[in-house]
């Protein structure tokens, strides 16, 4: 996959091993709080990430690694990651099922 955000190309099975390393800022994996595939989230509030666009997801994990982009975890666990480990972790999560919906008419 090519990267908008000038990144290496991704690697699908280098961002699933990825996806499962504990992160040392707080113990956790991608997969741990994303749920298997990136589709069962262990808090609702938590995105669906499988199936995503995998610029989306590059760009996201860029900001919050660069601190342009904040949250509690998420900014800890993206702040040692490399651009190749970004780009391979965005390539495995968008090449995942989708459970991914539009709003569009939702009340």
């Amino acid at each position: 996959m090519s990267s908008s955000a000038g990144l290496p190309e991704g690697r699908i099975a280098e961002g699933e091993a990825q996806a499962n390393v504990k992160g040392q800022a707080t113990g956790q994996s991608c997969i741990d709080c994303h749920g298997a595939d990136g589709n069962q989230p262990l808090d609702e509030t938590y995105p669906k990430l499988g199936g995503q666009y995998y610029d989306y997801i590059e760009h996201a994990l860029v900001q919050y690694r660069d601190g342009r982009r904040e949250h509690a975890l998420m900014s800890q666990q993206a702040a040692n990651l490399t651009d190749q480990q970004i780009a391979d972790l965005a390539a495995y999560f968008a090449s995942r099922p989708s459970e991914l919906r539009d709003l569009h008419g939702a009340h």
